[in-house]
């Protein structure tokens, strides 16, 4: 797998994860809602470790500046 996301893409991702995180902390989100959003979160930490999004690739978009 090729990286496929810059720096300030996965930032972001981490964000928006600490914020439903505390979201749902704070008791402002519950229910099914919670779950969703969680495994939305879920989803955007791993991509942002692994700095691979499959949904990119397919759309053939790269926000990872490559070095030639």
């Amino acid at each position: 797998m090729k990286k496929n996301m810059g720096g300030a893409d996965r930032i972001i991702r981490f964000i928006v994860a600490a914020v439903i995180g505390l979201l749902y902390w704070q008791g402002v989100i519950e229910g099914t809602l919670a779950y969703v959003l969680f495994a939305v979160a879920g989803v955007f930490v791993l991509t942002s470790l692994i700095s691979f999004c499959p949904l990119y690739s397919i759309v053939g978009l790269n926000t990872c500046k490559i070095k030639k």
